[in-house]
């Protein structure tokens, strides 16, 4: 980690959503979720906030070996946003306990607030995690 990650930090980002990152799309094979409304899915947002956690650190950490991975999210999801409108996810960082960081983030859809709330990553380095996800995996 760079002496530039400090708490303080902020970043926006936004995205316009396409059909296929609505609730049908979210688990294909799920038969309950097809005929759901064709609005930005919960699970989508949630990564849309671990995006833009992400660009905000990407230039503070030494990229790629070093990276990040979410480990908690408290997030409220208010409005449903439709294909086509653009939603922007604004964080900041205000909490930086060694390799822990703490987010807190907001994001709108230009006509409704769609989400706030509190997000934690924890820096890893990538050789390592790959090393520990094989032996899991066997």
């Amino acid at each position: 980690m760079k002496d530039s990650l400090k708490a303080g930090l902020t970043h926006e980002f936004t995205f316009t959503v396409p059909e296929n990152k609505t609730v049908p799309y979210l688990f294909p094979e799920a038969v309950e979720f097809l005929d759901m409304p064709k609005v930005l899915a919960t699970g989508f947002m949630v990564g849309l906030i671990e995006w833009t956690c992400i660009q905000a650190l990407q230039p503070h950490l030494d990229w790629p070996r070093e990276q990040s991975v979410g480990i908690r999210i408290d997030a409220s999801h208010t409005a449903a946003t439709p294909p086509g409108m653009a939603v922007t996810i604004r964080v900041r960082l205000v909490e930086v306990d060694g390799k822990r960081l703490v987010f807190e983030f907001d994001g709108d859809d230009g006509k409704d607030a769609i989400t706030k709330g509190t997000h934690e990553r924890f820096v890893i380095d990538a050789e390592k995690f790959g090393a520990r996800l094989q032996k899991k995996i066997g």
